[in-house]
């Protein structure tokens, strides 16, 4: 299984020195798929990879850094922004870390930025965007009311000039989902960086990743999310993290993202049942990155919706939806 080999391949980078070309293919195809072809990049010695090979991992470092480039300035176009207001903004995910060169930002791929605000300054936060540039991705009456109400962030924006998108967030999971993490603590805690930006303490970086692999999508990419997660975790005390993990109402997801990431990356953990087949999740690929085990993927979709709302509210928003795409042109 390529997804597999890309597992060992980033635990024990020397593993790769005698790979054949179908297992290299299978390699480099699973590495796109999870977006983590630019972290094996810079994981691997060039003295093991072959001749064909080192022009692909070479191109992928180079987007890698241009996409940390552009995040770094969109991070800096929205604080100034932002600067009039007295809203502290925190950097989440991907731009944080190469904003204070984590080790996870190594070879990250960067899309949105996504930033963190105080829930009481979201309407000056979204006022401001606007008058510099940004708009609305999604015009739709029911897709904008419904981020407004149920949302952890405001709907997408995008720069009408650069083409970057922004989400804003006032907290990292739906305001329908069974877990309420403390947001407002979140930004307390936040740590300065440069230029008047902010990101969050190691311990709530841990809890955001968890609660996006874990705690609210359908696992799709959470390989890269669980190598984030792997790399976070030696920034953090480990007591701290429990502490800060119940407090957000996130133990049990925090305790198996702790297992999972051993047990993969590190040196091994005893599994659960429910870690075992969330590790099959994370596994289904095969040799041309495509997913595989449809009904497992199908069934932690149909999970990642359970979890985001009660179940009268999604059936509601699913009718609604399945409507709005099958109305009469």
């Amino acid at each position: 299984m390529s997804a597999a080999l890309l597992v060992r391949a980033l635990r024990d980078p020397a593993c790769v020195a005698g790979l054949d070309a179908q297992a290299w293919n299978g390699l480099i195809a699973a590495a796109r798929a999870e977006r983590l072809i630019a972290t094996l990049a810079h994981r691997l010695d060039p003295a093991h990879v072959p001749s064909a090979v080192r022009p692909i991992l070479t191109d992928a470092q180079n987007d890698a850094a241009r996409e940390a480039q552009q995040a770094l300035w969109e991070a800096d176009r929205a604080a100034l922004a932002l600067a009039g207001l007295d809203v502290r903004m925190v950097l989440l995910k991907g731009t944080a870390y190469v904003a204070d060169a984590l080790a996870a930002g190594q070879g990250r791929f960067i899309g949105d930025l996504d930033i963190l605000v105080p829930r009481s300054a979201i309407a000056a936060v979204e006022k401001a965007l606007i008058a510099s540039g940004w708009e609305w991705v999604k015009e739709d009456a029911y897709d904008d009311a419904y981020y407004r109400q149920w949302m952890h962030e405001l709907p997408p924006m995008i720069h009408v000039e650069r083409d970057r998108m922004i989400d804003v967030h006032h907290t990292i999971l739906p305001l329908t989902a069974r877990q309420t993490p403390d947001a407002a603590a979140m930004i307390a805690d936040a740590v300065p960086i440069a230029n008047g930006l902010y990101i969050l303490s190691a311990e709530d970086r841990i809890v955001h990743s968890v609660a996006h692999m874990l705690a609210d999508g359908d696992m799709q990419g959470g390989l890269r999310n669980l190598w984030d997660i792997y790399c976070l975790l030696p920034d953090a005390d480990p007591a701290a993290l429990t502490a800060r993990a119940q407090r957000h109402g996130l133990a049990r997801p925090v305790a198996q993202a702790r297992r999972l990431a051993a047990a993969l990356y590190g040196d091994g953990a005893a599994l659960t049942l429910w870690d075992r087949l969330a590790r099959a999740r994370l596994l289904a690929r095969d040799g041309w990155g495509r997913e595989t085990r449809k009904a497992l993927v199908f069934a932690f979709y149909v999970r990642s919706h359970w979890l985001r709302m009660p179940p009268l509210m999604l059936a509601r928003h699913l009718w609604t939806k399945w409507r709005k795409g099958h109305r009469p042109q």
